[in-house]
């Protein structure tokens, strides 16, 4: 119980659906629908804050953060990564981000939340060409293929998921087996074809002060 206050007390703050529990987020008991402002006492009363430029870049870091289950450390060092490669900075950060392998797992439809992917892959039920991985930030490439270890797929986790894999729209960088427990990186996500729920230009310029 206490996990569930703490995501939806995150989402409160942020102000938008991060998905954080997962199925629970698309039902009437998100937090979001039943309780759209701040947490705390005065929530209620005060509103959504006035946000100062530096609120704004803050803001948006943190729901990044949050969003994909990664610590500021992380954070700070894809952009530090994304900075040194020639091309715009923050389409460069937002592939790093959706090519870390527990995103691609949520992409697919796969698992409900960020943090059900990431337990997925560090229990060794995932595997990229037919190899093991373990790592939930191991980054992706195009041309790979995603597989879900027999194990994993015939449990009852998964067997629930395997009749709506038909329904999930997944992006165009991506590609599975209707059906299937198969996914294949056919591209790169671009900014440009995405609405991610934080703005990129905001985290940039918290990232260049």
């Amino acid at each position: 119980m206490a996990k569930t206050f703490e995501q939806c007390h995150v989402c409160r703050r942020a102000g938008v659906k991060l998905y954080l529990k997962g199925e629970r987020c698309y039902t009437p008991k998100c937090a979001i629908v039943r309780r759209n402002y701040p947490p705390g006492v005065q929530g209620a009363k005060k509103g959504k804050p006035r946000l100062t430029s530096y609120g704004q870049q803050l803001r948006e870091k943190q729901k990044a953060r949050m969003y994909y289950g990664i610590s500021e450390k992380q954070l700070r060092n894809y952009f530090d990564k994304a900075s040194r490669k020639l091309g715009n900075t923050g389409d460069i950060l937002f592939g790093l981000l959706e090519m870390r392998l527990d995103n691609v797992l949520q992409r697919l439809g796969w698992t409900a939340s960020h943090r059900f992917a990431r337990q997925t892959v560090s229990h060794g039920h995932v595997l990229v060409d037919g190899k093991r991985v373990t790592i939930p930030s191991f980054q992706v490439k195009q041309g790979h293929i995603i597989t879900l270890s027999s194990k994993a797929s015939s449990s009852k986790n998964f067997q629930t998921v395997l009749p709506s894999l038909e329904k999930v729209q997944i992006p165009g960088w991506l590609f599975s087996e209707k059906g299937e427990f198969q996914g294949k990186i056919v591209g790169v996500p671009s900014l440009a074809d995405n609405q991610p729920l934080y703005d990129m230009k905001f985290i940039i310029e918290f990232y260049s002060r």
